[in-house]
C-alpha cells in the first residue's frame, strides 16, 4: 500500500473542499437576495438598502473569489437595484 495519496484521490478531496466552500458562499449570496426581495414587498426602505448594500458587497467578493462570473454578478446587481428603484421611486418623488 502506498503511503501517499494518488494524484486522483488528492484532487477529489480539495475539489470536494472546494465545492463546499463555493456553496457556501453562494448560500449567502441567496439568503441576503432572499431578505433584501422580502423587505422591498414589505416597503422596509430601511432595511432594503441596508440589505442592498451587504447583498452587492457579498456578490463583489463572491466575483473576487471566482465563485460566480462577471456577467452573473452584473445581472443580478442590477435586477436588483431596479426592484429597489422602481420600489422606492415614488417615495423619492415626493
Amino acid at each position: 500500500m502506498a503511503t501517499k495519496k494518488t494524484s486522483a484521490e488528492k484532487r477529489y478531496a480539495q475539489s470536494e473542499v472546494r465545492r463546499l466552500h463555493n456553496k457556501a458562499i453562494k448560500s449567502t449570496c441567496k439568503t441576503y437576495a432572499r431578505q433584501f426581495v422580502e423587505a422591498v414587498h414589505a416597503k422596509d426602505k430601511a432595511l432594503a438598502e441596508k440589505t442592498l448594500n451587504t447583498l452587492v458587497s457579498q456578490l463583489d467578493s463572491a466575483r473576487s473569489k471566482g465563485v460566480l462570473t462577471r456577467n452573473a454578478v452584473s445581472r443580478k446587481k442590477s435586477r436588483m437595484m431596479k426592484l429597489y428603484n422602481v420600489s422606492f421611486a415614488a417615495e423619492a418623488a415626493k
